[in-house]
């Protein structure tokens, strides 16, 4: 079994992050009270080839927290973990603190 996947050309490997169901007070919290579709960047590919054959290199880099659309990527189980692949123009964007 693989232990390590690296994507190809524009391509990135997300984490999803999930939030707390409960507060430390260990109140429940509905799902949807905070739902933000977002992850975090495990591994990016090296980018796309352009018309004039320049490299194009990937927007994000490993370690960002990224924006993601609801729905689209591919699911990919790593051992125990669940990532998704994404194409860099379908992250929406990224997230600071």
């Amino acid at each position: 079994m693989a232990k390590r996947l690296i994507p190809t050309l524009n391509r990135v490997l997300v984490e999803k992050i999930v939030p707390p169901s409960k507060t430390i007070a260990g109140i429940l919290l509905p799902e949807k009270s905070a739902k933000l579709n977002s992850g975090k960047v495990i591994a990016v590919g090296p980018g796309i080839r352009g018309k004039d054959g320049n490299n194009i290199p990937v927007a994000v880099k490993e370690g960002d927290t990224v924006l993601l659309p609801e729905y689209g990527g591919t699911q990919v189980k790593l051992g125990e973990k669940e990532y998704h692949l994404y194409r860099d123009e379908d992250i929406l964007g990224t997230l600071h603190d």
